[in-house]
């Protein structure tokens, strides 16, 4: 009794785990014309079925089905056997009346158990109106005589649009650009050059290389579409910017007029190809400029969020204290300074650096940045590191909000190896060792004598000993002094070293040149001309920019021909990424230039 109880268990479960398994899909086109056939099939993974039902099916007609078939199939792979069975009820429909239809799910019986399909939508779109007066299906007379060969093909047979997201924007703001191909004629190819945009900083979209059409409507007739490229642009100027034209080469497959078969296939199959540009048009963006920009301005735009951590707040001299923050957020992520966090004044502190964990999208740059700070203290006692705060302009708002973090209070202990330490005392004496004796005896031999005065107890010599050492000290004393004011300046340090931390950044750019890492290169050549010039003259990077970097540098004695050249190197810079041509040509050029302009500005600014 138990066997039998066992057995019927194990099929009610093996029946189960198939009941669980079915899938049943429903798919059709999403897209027709109306007065097009439509073929709507509903499938499930199993033949052992019943009782199918069919929804509802509101703004088509019926022209066949449901038709039912079935297929199976087996598969040997390594030795291993699979089998699979599907069945599946087809319908042919009339698409009717233009509109967006729903159809409902449809409901079938497998081993017992009601299985119910996925809904499905399809947009039905009026006829092209050429066709409405007479004629079958959703293309019109024109778009038919256009796919023979011989034919002229249109600007409205064939053509591509340019559309912003936003025609007025503020400085900053992300703006997606897209060029979208609409097509009648059987477009084999399509080739065009990504448009010189001068006042913007450009990131393109990645979209697949294996274009899909799609059909839409679009001013009174039905196109394939698809969207060919994409980009995001941030503006870094005020005023009018203008996105120019673009000329695409494509390449449509005409059909030949020739009846003979033999004709046709040592022919191209019927088709000849058929040349033609193609002119996106102009695009006129509105740049406004950013309210009055509070101190502190990170140069952010969009929306983001901040927060703070620190490895340890109780530590030891010569220990590491590392503080991240983390910026999340959308916006021109790319582009953001960063933020300075002031250690205390006994703190060694180290570059900063700099992670990026962000995806390209519509309304920008989406995910975060993460700086790390690297600080190690010399000496022991209580310090702040105050808290940072980070200013950006706020889309929603169209305000400036602040961010801040908290503030971190470190106890800083004495460690091995601090020069503050107590310095052990040396002068205990060793115990002498009479080796048993308490008498020494007088040495014996030649003894030399000299006059009184000879000695080097109480001779300049013994006093220049003592003396000598005492001046190094002071000397010592005073440079150490003013090092230590000049370090506390963090200023005038900057202005110290701009020069050195420029000729790093150009290192660095050497090195991606040669590696030919295109983007990375232009990035680290702009950080070092940006960065030199706010080291140099003491002014934050997120409140410089082409407009008012002429009159900065001309209050520091800089010759108009050098301004104009070092302005001249940053256009080249940001123009070169996108210019067509010889991309290694054109890295070597910026590069030279940058470091030539970084030594002529090195000895004309004048502090």
């Amino acid at each position: 009794m138990r066997k039998i109880i066992f057995l019927l268990f194990m099929i009610l479960a093996v029946g189960q785990v198939k009941a669980d398994n079915v899938r049943f899909v429903a798919e059709a086109a999403d897209v027709v014309v109306s007065g097009d056939q439509v073929r709507l099939v509903f499938t499930v993974n199993s033949q052992d079925i019943k009782d199918f039902r069919a929804p509802s099916i509101k703004g088509f007609d019926v022209l066949m089905g449901p038709s039912r078939s079935q297929q199976s199939s087996i598969q040997i792979i390594n030795g291993k056997r699979t089998s699979s069975s599907s069945t599946a009820f087809t319908y042919i429909l009339l698409a009717g009346n233009p509109g967006t239809y729903t159809i409902p799910a449809a409901s079938v019986e497998v081993d017992g158990k009601k299985v119910f399909s996925n809904a499905i939508s399809i947009k039905v779109l009026p006829q092209d109106q050429a066709s409405k007066s007479g004629g079958n299906g959703g293309g019109s007379g024109s778009s038919s005589r256009s796919q023979v060969a011989g034919s002229r093909i249109t600007s409205n047979d064939l053509f591509i649009t340019a559309t912003a997201s936003k025609t007025t924007v503020h400085e900053q703001e992300a703006i997606l650009l897209t060029y979208k191909v609409y097509t009648v004629v059987n477009l084999r190819q399509l080739r065009g050059d990504m448009p010189d945009l001068k006042g913007f900083h450009t990131q393109e979209v990645e979209l697949p290389q294996q274009k899909t059409f799609t059909l839409e409507h679009y001013k009174g007739r039905n196109y394939n579409t698809t969207v060919w490229s994409q980009y995001v642009l941030f503006p870094q100027q005020t005023g009018k910017l203008e996105i120019p034209s673009i000329t695409f080469d494509g390449v449509i497959a005409q059909q030949t007029a020739s009846e003979d078969p033999f004709d046709a296939f040592f022919n191209g199959g019927g088709y000849v190809e058929v040349k033609k540009k193609i002119t996106t048009p102009k695009l006129v963006i509105n740049v406004q400029p950013l309210p009055a920009k509070p101190a502190g301005f990170s140069g952010a735009v969009g929306d983001f969020k901040l927060a703070s951590s620190i490895n340890a707040t109780d530590v030891k001299t010569n220990d590491a204290v590392t503080i991240k923050l983390t910026l999340t957020g959308t916006g021109n992520m790319k582009l953001i300074s960063t933020p300075d966090i002031k250690f205390p004044q006994d703190f060694e502190v180290y570059d900063s650096k700099v992670t990026d964990n962000y995806k390209l999208t519509s309304s920008g740059l989406t995910g975060t940045k993460t700086f790390e700070y690297l600080a190690i203290p010399r000496h022991a006692g209580n310090f702040t590191v105050p808290a940072v705060e980070f200013t950006y302009f706020d889309l929603k708002s169209n305000s400036y909000k602040t961010l801040k973090t908290e503030a971190y209070n470190l106890k800083v202990a004495k460690g091995q190896g601090n020069a503050d330490q107590v310095i052990a005392d040396f002068t205990n004496k060793e115990n002498v060792k009479m080796l048993g004796k308490d008498v020494r005896f007088i040495k014996l031999g030649n003894t030399t004598l000299r006059p009184k005065g000879e000695f080097f107890f109480g001779s300049v010599g013994y006093y220049l000993w003592y003396l000598i050492p005492l001046l190094l000290f002071i000397v010592f004393a005073v440079i150490y002094r003013q090092k230590a004011l000049d370090n506390a300046n963090v200023a005038k340090m900057k202005t110290k070293k701009a020069n050195k931390v420029a000729t790093r950044r150009m290192k660095l750019a050497g090195k991606l040149l040669a590696e030919n890492k295109k983007n990375e290169f232009y990035d680290e050549v702009l950080k070092a001309l940006w960065g030199y010039i706010s080291d140099k003259l003491s002014i934050p990077v997120s409140q410089l920019s082409k407009d008012n970097i002429e009159a900065e540098l001309a209050n520091y004695g800089v010759e108009e021909a050098l301004i104009a050249e070092f302005i001249g190197v940053l256009n080249e810079c940001e123009y070169a990424r996108y210019a067509p041509g010889d991309e290694n040509e054109a890295m070597d050029k910026v590069y030279s230039a940058s470091v030539e302009v970084i030594s002529k500005m090195e000895n004309s600014i004048k502090h």
